[in-house]
């Protein structure tokens, strides 16, 4: 694999880009193949359809990693992800065995590559519970939360900054770090190396994947899945996660707006968001970007099969 470190790679890329095809396709190839998924919605339960999730029978068959495996309303941070990736990887190479990290969630990726470092605005539901905290409840009470949670951040910070303050909280809820330890870290020296993969196809044709994914989506059952919910009791709190796919349903079945409106909704909301991720992958580094599903297998079929040695 080149160099003293074994060499992991990450495919990544926005979502409709094609990720799940090549993954497939290496499994014909390989099928004792680890799969450390690194999408923030698949690792919840019950969020089948929606999240595009490998079905059952697959998840049985071969060896995924993340999937499925959270309930709806716990928290799981992307540190949290780092944490429990960097458990598996040196699990699987202490078994001379290479896995690859799959998923289109950015700040999985990045946190795990670069490691963590100060954020975005990722999460607009995060943020806007925050802003409805500080109106409902004044900024005294967000500072004050910030204090408890990261007293450094809190103390370069004047508490009636309320934009800083719910910056700070903000980062907390999405990495499980304080921002004060966060900025002051290294990067992680890791005993590997990775090699990210970024499925970037054209605008036009990510597009239509993403249209034509919804209607699948539609046809497979997603609307089945969302009664599911509500008679599991997980409605309000797959609400509270704000997946794409599931608010706009809910919003339907809540007599807000008509079912037309919401799958447009959902297409549109996911080319958005598409958008999004194309956005941040451009700025991260080191990336080998292919415009096509065999491009990228092309490449990934070099790292099989080998059993590696660290």
């Amino acid at each position: 694999m080149g160099g003293n470190k074994p060499i992991i790679p990450i495919l990544t890329g926005p979502t409709g880009s094609g990720k799940t095809a090549v993954v497939n396709r290496l499994l014909e190839v390989n099928p004792e193949l680890h799969i450390i998924s690194a999408d923030s919605r698949q690792i919840y339960k019950y969020l089948d359809i929606g999240t595009d999730k490998p079905p059952q029978s697959e998840l049985d068959k071969h060896n995924y990693h993340f999937v499925d495996f959270v309930l709806p309303g716990k928290r799981y941070t992307a540190f949290d992800f780092v944490e429990d990736a960097r458990e598996i990887i040196s699990e699987l190479l202490e078994k001379e065995t290479l896995p690859i990290i799959c998923g289109g969630t950015g700040l999985y990726i990045k946190s795990l590559a670069e490691g963590i470092a100060e954020l975005p605005d990722d999460d607009l539901a995060i943020r806007r519970n925050l802003e409805n905290e500080a109106v409902e409840k004044g900024p005294k009470f967000l500072y004050e939360k910030l204090q408890e949670i990261d007293p450094d951040e809190a103390s370069r910070i004047h508490p009636n900054n309320i934009r800083k303050v719910i910056r700070g909280l903000e980062i907390y809820y999405l990495t499980g770090r304080p921002k004060s330890r966060i900025t002051a870290e290294r990067e992680i020296d890791y005993p590997y190396r990775f090699d990210i993969i970024c499925l970037m196809p054209s605008r036009e044709r990510l597009y239509e994947n993403i249209n034509a994914r919804v209607d699948n989506m539609m046809k497979d059952g997603l609307m089945a899945e969302i009664e599911s919910l509500y008679n599991l009791g997980f409605a309000d709190k797959v609400k509270g996660i704000n997946v794409i796919g599931y608010n706009e349903l809910f919003r339907y079945f809540d007599d807000q707006i008509s079912l037309s409106v919401a799958v447009n909704l959902i297409k549109q909301n996911s080319r958005r968001f598409a958008k999004r991720q194309i956005t941040w992958f451009r700025g991260m580094r080191n990336l080998k970007m292919f415009d096509t599903s065999d491009s990228a297998l092309q490449y990934l079929l070099g790292f099989w099969p080998p059993k590696i040695k660290t």
